[in-house]
């Protein structure tokens, strides 16, 4: 798996990081939903670069011009509920992709024991196409694998990307030791750490609740 770390390069998507890691920040939920759509376009524009494009010749009102576009059948999966930001934001970049959904939740046994579960998936035709998996926060990488897995059902792709925010570093490993070899993650920021509840450190909290209020489990 090829890791594209854009944090390794000084931009403006650290000002967005920031701003939804800063505990003050975050608690305008607004705010944070609208960096968390800022990130995804960042990264979404970052990914576009590595994609197939064709040049075709476009009419202007004084002549014809040359122009070179994707030339791939994107298909944007996100993670519910927190990755819907962060799909919001990859689908303003690519607008014509198509669109799919994953639930894949932790199912508590103890306070610290979970298991992840998938159990609604709603998808086009996957088969020879482009499927990039949105989830902000990967901390131990599990419920991408399983997400993936269970998106299979509906073809395989060609290509595989996938775009978080933040990341574990045993997240990333083990995305590559259980991901297709050719899958390319698209990431704002590593952090070192996941604590015994399996949630990253310093990282920024629950996505899902700072963006969408608090859930009852």
């Amino acid at each position: 798996m090829q890791v594209i770390d854009l944090s390794k390069d000084n931009s403006v998507l650290n000002n967005f990081i920031r701003e939804i890691r800063d505990v003050d920040i975050q608690k305008d939920s607004m705010r944070f939903r609208r960096n968390m759509e800022r990130i995804g376009e960042v990264l979404a524009i970052e990914l576009s670069k590595s994609l197939k494009y064709s040049r075709i010749q476009t009419r202007t009102p004084l002549g014809t011009a040359d122009v070179n576009v994707i030339d791939e059948q994107i298909v944007i999966a996100s993670i519910l509920r927190a990755g819907l930001t962060l799909h919001n934001g990859v689908l303003s970049i690519f607008d014509k992709a198509q669109n799919a959904f994953v639930t894949a939740y932790r199912k508590y046994s103890t306070a610290n024991d979970f298991d992840i579960c998938v159990d609604y998936i709603s998808s086009p035709d996957l088969t020879g196409k482009t499927l990039i998996i949105v989830d902000p926060m990967l901390a131990t990488g599990s419920s991408m694998e399983m997400s993936y897995c269970a998106l299979l059902q509906k073809g395989t792709p060609t290509n595989v990307h996938i775009i978080s925010t933040i990341a574990s570093k045993a997240a990333v490993e083990y995305l590559n030791n259980t991901m297709p070899q050719e899958t390319k993650l698209w990431v704002a920021a590593i952090d070192n750490d996941i604590n015994e509840h399996a949630y990253i450190v310093p990282g920024l909290g629950d996505a899902g609740d700072l963006a969408f209020g608090e859930k009852n489990d």
